[in-house]
């Protein structure tokens, strides 16, 4: 299994959008004249290569590919974005130490907010219509069906309620439709 390429403006949808539909793809946006970069790189490399295979490792080269920079909003390098199902779920910008990169994939490679609330929900009996929905993986169901819940609750039980939802928010990402959507509404809802 390929876990590092070079990726360009042509082959970014197939090999980056579409291969976070399967398992989360890493994107080092990088250039050859930043040190920086020169120090992350093999760092991405070995950390990626000791996932084997649950994460792949895609290079952008900011100078031949400025239209994927500008897309992303690339405003210094090395810059690196996580992307599952299409979006960037996770980032962070400069060089880090081998064990803050360890940290970052840890997080894209264990298992996803989603799947965390889903053990959760099992394990304590509640919200089953929440539950069913998340096993479907219809995230957004589950959205409006906890929306629905926050804006009936006391209290209490509103807090329970919004982490329920922030962790969803992360499974789909800062800048999917449906976070930005329903974390306007979950603040209407609270405030």
């Amino acid at each position: 299994m390929v876990v590092e390429m070079d990726v360009t403006q042509e082959s970014f949808e197939r090999d980056v959008l579409q291969r976070s539909e399967q398992l989360a793809v890493v994107v080092d946006f990088w250039a050859e004249w930043c040190g920086p970069c020169r120090a992350l790189t093999p760092v991405l490399e070995q950390e990626v290569a000791e996932r084997d295979g649950q994460v792949v490792l895609a290079k952008v080269d900011v100078d031949a590919n400025p239209e994927l920079a500008g897309r992303y909003g690339i405003r210094g390098i090395p810059a690196v974005k996580a992307f599952r199902r299409g979006q960037v779920v996770a980032e962070f910008v400069g060089a880090r130490p081998p064990a803050a990169v360890a940290d970052f994939l840890d997080e894209l490679t264990g298992p996803s907010a989603a799947e965390r609330t889903v053990d959760e929900l099992r394990a304590s009996g509640e919200l089953p219509e929440v539950l069913e929905a998340l096993e479907a993986r219809e995230l957004e169901r589950a959205l409006e069906l906890l929306l629905a819940e926050v804006e009936a609750a006391d209290p209490g039980r509103r807090e329970r309620l919004r982490a329920l939802m922030v962790a969803l928010f992360a499974e789909l990402g800062p800048e999917h439709p449906a976070t930005v959507r329903y974390r306007r509404r979950l603040a209407t809802a609270l405030y």
